[in-house]
């Protein structure tokens, strides 16, 4: 019956809720991210996306101004992530909070005498464990790539919810049945401390040496890397690659290969 009743709602949001074709069709052609979906996957994506947001809450921060058109592409991005996995990886949280541009969060931190930091940081994204996903729009808008290729803000932190699923965000998401949470750790450890070595050595690297802030930070920012630049990570740290594929249940780096006789 609960069954019945989910299916029902879900049928009733599709049909009173659609996303207009002219926005949906402006949107996908914006964000190359997109590209390379076969008909199914965008059928699929623009069904999430239009519960997404009807289940979600946006508001602007500062007195900013949130468009429906601003609200589908972060929400597009958002259903991307959970396109072969399900909706309800992003419930027990409701809002989403767009600021113009960067933001200044306040942060403390007890130090190994016990005596409690505090600083300000200026940020372009933030997801809150049980709250809200918070983002920069002048970061998060299309074509923003404010750390070069392959980043993209909006992945990262939602990415970072998915994280969260386990509790606070450590770089294990839940994995899915046949994902072995010991391989996972080995190949992620592995990745995270390279990077930290080539960062630390002053080295440049390929991906965006946030990733070396902490385990948690090289998930989303290896989140980011595989949709936005799979060839990227699946040159830089292949077996990440192959770990990400089997948890978000796509091939990104496929799907942005030429059809077979293309030019």
């Amino acid at each position: 019956m609960l069954q019945q009743l989910k299916s029902w709602r879900r049928r009733r949001v599709l049909r009173r809720h659609a996303i207009a074709d002219p926005l949906w069709d402006e949107l996908a052609a914006a964000l190359p991210v997109l590209q390379g979906l076969d008909a199914g996957e965008r059928e699929r994506l623009r069904e999430l996306t239009t519960l997404f947001l009807h289940d979600k809450e946006f508001y602007g921060a500062r007195g900013f101004e949130v468009t429906p058109a601003m609200a589908l592409h972060v929400a597009v991005q958002a259903c991307l992530l959970i396109l072969n996995l399900e909706l309800d990886l992003y419930r027990d949280w409701s809002t989403v909070i767009l600021y113009p541009d960067t933001f200044v969060a306040p942060r403390e931190e007890t130090d190994e005498a016990g005596l409690v930091h505090s600083s300000r940081h200026e940020l372009a994204g933030e997801s809150w464990d049980g709250g809200p996903v918070v983002l920069s729009w002048a970061d998060a808008a299309p074509g923003a790539s404010p750390h070069g290729p392959g980043t993209n803000v909006v992945i990262h932190e939602f990415a970072h919810k998915l994280d969260m699923r386990t509790g606070s965000a450590n770089g294990l998401p839940p994995l899915h049945r046949g994902m072995a949470v010991e391989a996972w750790s080995e190949i992620f450890t592995a990745a995270f401390e390279q990077l930290l070595r080539q960062v630390g050595q002053g080295r440049e690297t390929l991906v965006d040496p946030y990733a070396a802030e902490d385990p948690a930070e090289f998930f989303a920012v290896a989140s980011e890397y595989f949709f936005e630049a799979p060839a990227v990570l699946r040159h830089e740290f292949p077996q990440v690659y192959r770990q990400l594929a089997l948890y978000y249940r796509q091939d990104p780096a496929l799907r942005a290969e030429p059809p077979e006789g293309a030019a």
